[in-house]
């Protein structure tokens, strides 16, 4: 579904702070509360800052991608193989990069794409805001430089210059998804990944660069790191994220325990009782998240449809729900510009078990899911959500390969989900399955908006069919 889902694990917390004597003044009551509010805002902060030290600091990791202003693209879609990330996507290979724009701003170049092909550069900065689309749904298919600045840039545009994109933080990241209609299709799509390019300004103009920004010492972090760091973590990425006006209850709050834009916080201070509440607080944070993340969506015909993500104006200071949507999958997409209902049940509430049962899923005539871009079911094991090995190497089944699928004598479309054959005739529209639970997840790409149409999720007048066992 998302790019990646990299939890926190359950904070039995021993947070590395630098306390202030206001923090020393508050009750044992006022520092959970605190401690409460500040897991719940800082979550998708932490996790990104996460997610952005293997991919572009630590060059030693497994999943390190590319320095700051510089692309990686992937010339492959994810195969089982693939378990460093949950619900991967196998149908648009990624080229992913981290910007650093406190020297300057970064320009995004792409080349003219076939309209047939969709893309999508997403750009999600450091507070997890998604604030702004490049593609074929957002700007077209034609090329074009597009210019991306920091919350402190001042500039004027150069020409040349197609969109100024505005990131509410110092470092973001930029996430190109482009469309692979078959497995012969990938030489076509490397082409297109190798027309991408991110540099700073300077570069695009052919002009002198400016003076390099200071040279940052990242604090290391991992998943144990970041449960006992985890406030230290959050004052640390807040010195490159100005507060918006929605943020001022909360960084108040914040600075009372202690937790200041850059300083080092000592956990160490905190009376007994005091670090007793604070690891409360953290934990009952950890728990309202959690359970925001079982109210996201809303179960149409056994599918969960969610609206969780989007930018500074879409969230508005709810921190509960940013929260909820990172821990749920970070860097999901905006519902414009994809959306994804997903499947671990019948509509009943029976979860779906491939050891159990064969089950089918069908689209009446005239009703396949309504897109402007395409359309995929992807099948992953209901334990691990990973993608799972089978004997005609089919992990998903999208709408380029309906040409050679078989469609019903009224027209309808029936995808056979199972794992076992279904027999040579049905092979075509077979989603293989695990001998075990099951998870399915529908990507809809550039959902339309005229009906029947799948929006608002949810309520939209377009309903992903139900999902029933096979005769």
């Amino acid at each position: 579904m998302k790019l990646l889902r990299m939890q926190i694990p359950a904070l039995a917390v021993g947070l590395a702070l630098n306390v202030t004597t206001r923090a020393a003044a508050l009750t044992p009551a006022e520092t959970k509360a605190i401690a409460e509010e500040a897991f719940i805002y800082g979550l998708p902060i932490v996790m990104n800052y996460g997610v952005m030290y293997e991919y572009a600091v630590d060059k030693n990791s497994s999943q390190f991608k590319a320095p700051f202003n510089q692309l990686n693209s992937m010339h492959r879609v994810a195969t089982p193989e693939d378990t460093a990330i949950v619900t991967p996507n196998s149908d648009t290979p990624y080229s992913l990069g981290f910007m650093d724009f406190r020297a300057e701003p970064i320009v995004i170049s792409v080349p003219a794409i076939e309209k047939s092909r969709y893309y999508s550069a997403q750009l999600c900065d450091g507070n997890t805001f998604n604030y702004g689309y490049i593609g074929t749904r957002a700007t077209g298919s034609e090329a074009g430089h597009y210019m991306v600045v920091g919350p402190n840039w001042k500039g004027a545009t150069p020409p040349g210059i197609k969109r100024v994109f505005n990131s509410t933080t110092e470092f973001s990241m930029v996430i190109l998804r482009t469309q692979l209609f078959n497995p012969a299709d990938m030489p076509n799509v490397i082409m297109i990944q190798e027309g991408y390019k991110v540099q700073p300004l300077s570069a695009f103009l052919k002009q002198p660069a400016p003076p390099a920004a200071p040279a940052i010492n990242f604090p290391k972090i991992d998943k144990e790191l970041a449960k006992t760091g985890f406030l230290d973590y959050l004052a640390f990425c807040l010195q490159f994220a100005p507060p918006g006006p929605e943020e001022k209850d909360i960084r108040e709050k914040l600075a009372r325990l202690g937790v200041v834009a850059g300083k080092p916080f000592d956990f160490k201070a905190l009376s007994p009782e005091q670090k007793a509440a604070a690891a409360e607080g953290m934990k009952a944070g950890e728990e309202k998240v959690k359970q925001t993340v079982t109210t996201l969506g809303k179960n149409v015909n056994g599918w969960i449809v969610s609206d969780p993500d989007g930018g500074r104006a879409f969230f508005n200071g709810n921190w509960p729900k940013r929260a909820a949507a990172a821990m749920a999958g970070i860097y999901g997409n905006d519902s414009a510009e994809a959306t994804y209902p997903l499947a671990k049940t019948l509509p009943d509430g029976e979860p779906l078990d491939g050891s159990k049962h064969n089950y089918s899923l069908t689209f009446p005539a005239g009703q396949l899911p309504p897109v402007n871009a395409f359309w995929s079911v992807t099948m992953y094991d209901g334990k691990s959500q990973l993608l799972i090995k089978n004997p005609i190497n089919r992990y998903l089944i999208n709408s380029p390969m309906l040409p050679n699928m078989k469609k019903n004598a009224d027209g309808s479309l029936t995808l056979y989900i199972q794992k076992d054959s279904p027999g040579k005739d049905k092979e075509s529209n077979w989603l293989p399955a695990p001998n075990d639970l099951i998870y399915l997840v529908m990507r809809l790409y550039w959902p339309k908006t005229e009906p029947p149409s799948i929006l608002p999720p949810g309520e939209g007048t377009w309903k992903p069919p139900g999902i029933v066992k096979a005769n």
